[in-house]
This record gives C-alpha cells, structure tokens and sequence, in this order.
C-alpha cells in the first residue's frame, strides 16, 4: 500500500527550477547551441534580480 502511495507522490512532483534548467540545457545539439542556451538562462535570471 505505501509503495503505490509513494510512487504516485514521485508522479504528482514538480520538477524544481534548477532541474527544469538542466533538462533544457541538455537538449542543446552542439556547442554553439548549448552557448545560446546558457546566455538566454543568464540573460532571464538576471532581469529578476533587483
């Protein structure tokens, strides 16, 4: 009974920012990519920060 209470908890979890962060970093295709990628994460935590 835990066990199908535990992995329904992991199903419903909300990945957290960081983890959102690096999946769309992994997907770059190569290295120009992956650069344009880092620099619009950059460009985007930067503009809340006051």
């Amino acid at each position: 009974m835990f066990s199908t209470l535990k992995r329904t908890a992991k199903l419903l979890r909300v990945p957290t920012q960081a983890e959102r962060d690096m999946a769309y970093l992994n997907e770059a295709g190569d290295r120009y990519d992956l650069e344009a990628r880092e620099r619009n994460l950059n460009n985007r935590n930067r503009g809340f920060a006051l």
